[in-house]
């Protein structure tokens, strides 16, 4: 009697939208893994019969690309080509009726805090026991360190808290847990992340908490790098750059998004912090941490931004010479402040906006790196690519930073380690350098 095979599922994660989304999709497949599903991580292959899309629905254009992608997956399912097409993340939790109206092909959508429900509807169980533990998509010699959930600030542009809910701490000992466990994986590099670094502690300990947590951090064997992303500058906690001086394995880094500095439209930001405590505020840094690299993100054409504020900004860029920024331009988002405002700048001008701060930090890019020829720095290598091998020191953050070009035929590079590099060229966001034994 001949039995017939059962074809067992095999998922596949595609993940959208920011590092915080990645680490979910991380901790949703270690579940699955868990519970001897096979899994991949965005696999080109056709083999996978399940799809779980992961969306993001932070401005307009991530929206899109959610909405598009879902699409994609819901022709597939009616053309057969998959069985189960399931949609997850913050789209899913800020538009789950209307989407449900819209694209009914998809068999549930689970919001952001529903990682329970979601894998009890794939007949799989919620291990507890792994919580903290997750299937890592980066390369295995850094992580993404989620920290804390949800945000409590009240920013008018930011619809964050409506998909992300408010601000939660994940304990201390917790991290160090899971430190542990990433460094015995292999893990060098940690970059902490949340939607607000800044607030760490407050929730669970009632005190700001972020340099206690640096400190247990750093004393984990095998990190020997921790880098800070996502910090909020109002009643930012100073004592972070005391530990930052007082060990070697916190990287001279920061990424606080400033998002302007004029203080019309910082206030109608409704960001908590004037332009003359952000002028202190960066001073302060860099005289606490003469050598930081400071990274910040701008907005371009928020409602109410008039010529003259924009003026400002573009003043204040020059002058403060940062060593990395990026800008978006406004996204009119519903249910938050700023929706209720008129969205008053021609998409043009927004545009124009930001092409010409964006044109205006390209230049001093440059300048900066030129300055770095002549030096030697640590470079941890994440890749090889069109001939060489590229990797970061520790002043550049993965994926959005500078990279450091050493060629290939270098008998001294092995990937997801370190070696110094000296500098003899650099461009606007490249450095090119030769391994020094």
């Amino acid at each position: 009697m001949k039995v017939r095979s059962l074809k067992k599922d095999k998922v596949n994660v595609v993940t959208l939208g920011c590092s915080k989304n990645l680490v979910d999709s991380e901790v949703l497949m270690g579940q699955l893994r868990a519970n001897e599903f096979e899994v991949a991580h965005e696999s080109d292959k056709d083999d996978s019969n399940i799809i779980i899309v992961n969306t993001c629905g932070f401005i307009d254009n991530a929206k899109q690309e959610s909405i598009d992608t879902i699409l994609r997956y819901a022709e597939a399912k009616e053309a057969g080509q998959i069985d189960k097409l399931y949609v997850t993340g913050c789209l899913s939790q800020r538009y789950k009726d209307s989407l449900e109206e819209e694209i009914p092909q998809v068999d549930a959508y689970f919001g952001t805090l529903e990682l329970p429900r979601l894998l009890k509807t794939l007949e799989a169980d919620y291990k507890h026991e792994l919580i903290g533990e997750r299937l890592l998509t980066t390369p295995s010699h850094f992580a993404y360190f989620k920290i804390a959930e949800g945000c409590n600030r009240p920013c008018s542009f930011c619809a964050i808290p409506l998909m992300r809910g408010k601000h939660v701490d994940r304990p201390i000992e917790d991290l160090v847990r899971e430190a542990k466990r990433l460094a015995g994986m292999g893990t060098k590099e940690l970059v902490l992340i949340a939607q607000d670094l800044t607030y760490y502690g407050l929730q669970h300990y009632g005190e700001r908490k972020l340099a206690d947590l640096l400190r247990n951090l750093s004393d984990v064997e095998g990190i020997e790098w921790i880098r800070m992303q996502y910090a909020y500058p109002s009643q930012f906690p100073m004592e972070v750059f005391d530990v930052m001086n007082e060990r070697e394995n916190v990287c001279k880094y920061l990424d606080m998004p400033l998002q302007h500095i004029s203080d019309n439209m910082l206030k109608t930001m409704r960001r908590g912090i004037s332009k003359r405590r952000t002028i202190e505020l960066v001073d302060q840094i860099r005289q606490r941490v003469p050598d930081i690299a400071l990274r910040t993100t701008l907005i371009a054409g928020h409602p109410g931004e008039t010529d003259q504020d924009f003026q400002e900004l573009y003043d204040w860029v020059e002058e403060t010479r940062f060593d990395r920024l990026g800008i978006f331009t406004y996204s009119h988002e519903d249910n938050t402040h700023s929706y209720t405002l008129e969205d008053n700048v021609p998409d043009e001008v927004k545009q124009e906006r930001a092409d010409a701060i964006m044109e205006l930090q390209q230049g001093i890019s440059v300048e900066l790196n030129e300055e770095k020829i002549g030096n030697t720095y640590k470079v941890l290598f994440d890749r090889k690519e069109s001939g060489y091998f590229v990797g970061r020191t520790q002043y550049d953050s993965p994926e959005v930073d500078n990279e450091v070009l050493v060629p290939a035929d270098s008998n001294y590079v092995r990937l997801g380690d370190f070696a110094n590099v000296k500098i003899n060229d650099a461009s606007d966001f490249d450095l090119y350098g030769e391994v020094v034994v």
